[in-house]
């Protein structure tokens, strides 16, 4: 069994093909892919799309580099379908929610601040929800892990986690785990590769990102420059090989392992793949 936490399969990239990509995923021994919604735009394609099909669950969320452009009246909308969405067993998640440090443009010092407002009022309605969160994690996780201590309750999964040990010990500390997908992939990612080689079995979710963050076997052509290869969540597979290479261990165990981990800290999942 292997489960795709976090694929962006609403993306304009799978129109043409999104039901051969799901049936690739199925081949694959994908059982199950998370879409994250971004912004109040997709929330309702994000909620169609997860229940088009079996296997499929959907998170609702506002992304920090959506922040800028995203108003109040938006997170009214968010709170009411999470109401609506109460019984809905394809919803798991608030996300993608968290914070974004590194893209210059959202980081000016008013959008810097506008991204943390969003941040803390959407955890404060996972908090009220009780649902888990899907944490977007790009050089932000001293501040995301501040709000997190402010907001104990809320747990979830840190997507694209790339900190150090000691960050990646905190997340854990507060019932976070940490999403490793195609980055790791790539020989030179030194550091989450040792994190996905040292750190407990029960620390680690699978991922793609789909259609971003394609692993090294897509990632470059053969003379080193960058590919056009669209990700997709069928290569979560060769995702969990590389986590079993790197771990020492079998393929089996790893997709058996992190599945788990999903189904833990998303309680909804089981539910919302069997429905």
């Amino acid at each position: 069994m292997l489960v795709d936490t976090h694929c962006h399969l609403d993306a304009s990239e799978f129109d043409h093909d999104r039901d051969a990509v799901v049936a690739r995923a199925v081949a694959a021994g994908v059982t199950g892919i998370v879409i994250p919604a971004i912004c109040r735009a997709n929330f309702h394609s994000v909620r169609t799309l997860a229940h088009s099909a079996p296997g499929l669950a959907y998170a609702l969320g506002i992304h920090p580099l959506c922040a800028g452009t995203a108003q109040e009246s938006d997170l009214d909308e968010l709170d009411t379908l999470l109401t609506q969405g109460r019984d809905d067993p394809k919803l798991v998640a608030i996300g993608e929610i968290g914070l974004d440090h590194f893209v210059p443009s959202a980081n000016t010092p008013a959008l810097r601040e506008r991204q943390a407002y969003f941040y803390r009022r959407q955890l404060e309605l996972a908090q009220r929800h009780d649902l888990p969160v899907l944490l977007h994690v790009r050089r932000s996780q001293d501040e995301l892990l501040k709000q997190l201590r402010r907001h104990p309750r809320v747990h979830g999964i840190a997507h694209a986690f790339n900190g150090s040990f000691q960050q990646a010990q905190q997340f854990l500390s507060l019932g976070f785990v940490l999403g490793i997908g195609g980055a790791m992939t790539f020989a030179r990612a030194l550091q989450i590769r040792r994190l996905a080689s040292s750190l407990p079995a029960s620390a680690l979710v699978l991922e793609t990102d789909a259609p971003d963050i394609p692993p090294a076997w897509l990632g470059r052509l053969p003379n080193g420059e960058k590919s056009a290869a669209r990700n997709e969540p069928a290569e979560v597979a060769g995702v969990a090989r590389t986590l079993a290479q790197l771990r020492q261990v079998p393929p089996e165990a790893v997709a058996q392992q992190c599945s788990d981990n999903a189904f833990r800290v998303l309680p909804r999942l089981a539910r919302a793949l069997a429905s």
